[in-house]
């Protein structure tokens, strides 16, 4: 049967001379790769032919053409003389009142220690022994943990593994220490940085807001110098890891040569529910200890040792909403029980939020084949009623990675599904949830830890890190990898980045 098919393929070759059927045999996205390639080199392409008779014109001058041009410069002095200062001025202005670049030196996430780890049986039978929750609680926390996305080595504090729980004040400043202090000696440590060397220290969390502040702590613990200018961030969600890098960045362009270290890092043990309502109850299940420390610097020298280079902060805030304002919410419930609430709204309004955050960013990071697109799909929307899909951008065209905020599975597959991204432009974001499970506004560092885990960072690289958090927010930040990235000493995927990524059960 092979052989005789293999025949009559032989003989149609040899009767027909027409060309094959494009149609069948290109891939569209070939088609739509070229187009993107001809239109971001488009203006390249214009100037190829003025180029070339400029090219014919000079090979044509001689001696003689040479002499006159240096006489006719030589009378017309003035205008020579004015013409080079205004090109100096314009240059001196330039460089003058450029944004100072803000590079990315290093950073580490706190990974604790393995006694901390809490896996679904444990879990399970810790919520069932605390007496705190009824039957039907129970059965809803095991149906949220099965279907999170979280893995069995997710860690929770020290506090919540005693029966019962103690979720003392000095337990809280405990995890708190433990993890803003274990990332921030890595950190030092990787990057021989002295303490007091650093000008701003910015940082986030949300529930725990002690006085002294964390960031106070930080000072204290690492005798940082009085000048210093220190800010602390609190209620402001998941997405806070990106508004304190773009603090850090807009502080390091009117302090120069200097230093800026972020930290991000949530408290669980204060902010543990401890009631039966449903929508105060999906924290407990999601939520894990972690945090991450960074190092920027606006030094030039900088440039050689840094991983990245900041690009972009878009951030986009949606309060003036009600719906999104109330969507995490952090209340009493009827009994008095303090937790955080998540409506039923809240991916719709993660929706709008990110939509509106993309139509900022999309013009910043898109190449202009794509945002010709969109402009010809909205003008036949507008103004013809064309009865035509919303063109959505392809942002992998913009993009080499992505760092989805690992809030949750249900928010990693609707970002999956409206930006058109494949699996490997998630895996990290899955992989982090299920490893770490949602850190808060650290997971983004966790994530891109995994990236460079996995050798995938090459020089020129851009990432994309977004996050959600309440308010309600949605922000972005855009890395460019300065070289080819290697993992830190001592990440967080060191001892486990070979069994990844895993399967997960759908």
């Amino acid at each position: 049967m092979d052989t005789d098919g293999g025949d009559a393929v032989g003989v149609q070759i040899q009767q027909t001379r027409r060309l094959p059927d494009f149609l069948q045999s290109v891939n569209l996205k070939y088609v739509k790769l070229g187009y993107h390639y001809l239109v971001s080199n488009l203006f390249t392409l214009c100037f190829v032919p003025l180029i070339t008779v400029i090219s014919v014109e000079a090979s044509r001058f001689n001696i003689d053409d040479l002499r006159q041009l240096w006489v006719h410069l030589q009378y017309n002095l003035v205008s020579v003389v004015i013409c080079s200062a205004i090109l100096v001025f314009g240059l001196t202005v330039y460089i003058m009142t450029r944004p100072t670049p803000v590079y990315l030196v290093d950073y580490a996430c706190y990974r604790p220690p393995d006694e901390l780890k809490a896996p679904y049986e444990k879990f399970m039978r810790h919520s069932r022994l605390q007496g705190d929750f009824d039957e039907n609680s129970l059965e809803f926390q095991r149906k949220i943990l099965e279907r999170s996305g979280l893995g069995e080595e997710t860690y929770v504090p020290e506090a919540m593994h005693f029966i019962p729980p103690r979720p003392t004040m000095a337990a809280a400043r405990e995890e708190a220490e433990q993890v803003m202090y274990g990332a921030l000696d890595n950190l030092f440590s990787n990057t021989n940085v002295n303490p007091k060397n650093i000008g701003v220290l910015v940082v986030n969390c949300s529930l725990f807001n002690p006085t002294p502040s964390l960031s106070a702590m930080i000072i204290n613990k690492y005798k940082l110098r009085g000048n210093i200018r220190s800010f602390n961030l609190g209620g402001m969600g998941c997405s806070a890891g990106v508004i304190a890098i773009d603090l850090a960045k807009d502080m390091l362009q009117v302090n120069r040569n200097t230093y800026a270290v972020v930290v991000s890092t949530e408290n669980i043990t204060q902010n543990w529910y401890f009631g039966n309502k449903k929508s105060m109850l999906i924290p407990n299940c999601l939520f894990r200890v972690g945090g991450a420390a960074i190092l920027l610097s606006n030094k030039s020298r900088d440039r050689r040792r840094a991983k990245y280079k900041l690009v972009h902060v878009v951030r986009t805030h949606k309060g003036a909403d009600d719906k999104a304002f109330r969507c995490v919410y952090q209340e009493q419930d009827d009994d008095g029980k303090t937790g955080v609430s998540l409506s039923k709204d809240l991916m719709a309004i993660a929706g709008g939020a990110l939509k509106t955050n993309i139509t900022t960013l999309g013009p910043l990071v898109l190449p202009i084949s794509e945002q010709l697109l969109f402009f010809a799909t909205l003008v036949a929307k507008k103004l013809f009623n064309a009865k035509v899909k919303p063109y959505i951008p392809d942002f992998k065209l913009a993009f080499d990675h992505f760092c989805i905020h690992a809030g949750g599975r249900a928010v990693i597959d609707e970002l999956e599904k409206n930006l058109q991204l494949l699996p490997v432009h998630v895996e990290a974001s899955r992989m982090t949830l299920h490893r770490f499970g949602n850190t808060s506004s650290s997971s983004i560092w966790y994530e891109l830890a995994y990236i460079e885990s996995k050798g995938r960072m090459r020089r020129g690289n851009r990432v994309w890190q977004i996050a959600f958090g309440s308010g309600f927010k949605c922000n972005s930040a855009v890395w460019e990898a300065i070289q080819h990235v290697k993992p830190s000493h001592n990440s967080p995927w060191e001892d486990c980045i070979d069994r990844y990524p895993v399967k997960l059960l759908s």
